[in-house]
């Protein structure tokens, strides 16, 4: 619970970390933009969010300062393990009505999840966060299959023709791409580059003269000494190891996964993008 106050307690289903390095994707493509949809501050410092119900039943989020604490909790579930989650009340920055992502879980012996109703004299502007729709392709459901692929790379790296994909598919350097793959199909010819591809590059290397707004480009950790990269920007996202190939997702190409090989130039290009990445912290 995140108060000991039995008519204002929190039961607290989930949490997630908003950082520049870590931050539900979901809302948005840098970490600016997660913030907006929330109506926060983009401070550098970010927030813990901790999704739950009241009493009643109602969707809560509480932002907190203390993001260590929810990082904590994050590691300690992941682990299996019990965490008492209760962020004290001077950490709190904001109390917003409804949740941001979808939860799958319910507090036992409460009401069934619901928006809570307006406060006397916030009817007019009473705003109840809610998941984006994610029924119909589009920059929600395109960076959610960049997480997917992100999480799945082994599986989803298996489906690529190694000859195929790291053959030189043309002059724009870092571009050597096979044919869009389809979502959930193993098979896809290769091809050459698609313009799409050359023009995610180019806008990718602009990233390395004009820095992107905090969160664009994030690096994590991956086997051995290689990096996972994620790059977000408008209308793509791409998911790629500094030792390997890339993927992007296109909102022009739903339901479509794009294999990009390394070609000449990928390698340099993943390594730069690599050093102005955000990371997590240790």
């Amino acid at each position: 619970m995140v108060t000991a106050d039995e008519d204002d307690a929190l039961y607290v289903l989930t949490a997630v970390l908003l950082t520049p390095a870590q931050f539900p994707s979901v809302l948005g493509d840098d970490y600016p933009e997660a913030c907006s949809v929330l109506g926060l501050e983009p401070f550098a410092e970010g927030y813990g969010l901790v999704l739950g119900q009241d009493g009643a039943g109602a969707r809560w989020t509480v932002a907190t300062e203390d993001v260590t604490l929810v990082a904590c909790a994050v590691a300690a579930w992941d682990c299996g393990m019990e965490y008492d989650l209760s962020p004290d009340e001077r950490s709190v920055s904001a109390v917003l009505p409804g949740w941001p992502l979808a939860v799958a879980v319910a507090a036992p012996g409460v009401p069934a999840p619901h928006d809570p109703p307006p406060e006397p004299g916030t009817e007019g502007e009473w705003k109840v966060l809610a998941p984006p729709d994610t029924r119909e392709w589009g920059p929600a459901q395109r960076r959610m299959g960049a997480d997917e692929i992100a999480l799945q790379w082994a599986a989803w790296r298996e489906r690529i023709d190694d000859a195929a994909v790291f053959s030189d598919a043309g002059a724009e350097a870092g571009a050597g791409a096979g044919a869009p793959l389809p979502a959930g199909d193993a098979d896809g010819p290769p091809g050459p580059a698609a313009s799409p591809v050359q023009r995610v590059m180019r806008e990718m290397r602009a990233y390395l003269d004009d820095p992107p707004p905090p969160g664009r480009v994030r690096s994590a950790f991956a086997s051995g000494d290689a990096r996972t990269l994620r790059c977000d920007g408008p209308g793509w996202s791409m998911v790629a190891r500094t030792d390997d190939i890339a993927f992007l997702l296109l909102d022009d190409e739903p339901g479509e996964v794009v294999p990009v090989g390394r070609g000449p130039g990928l390698p340099t290009l993943l390594s730069a993008l690599d050093g102005i990445a955000v990371r997590p912290a240790a």
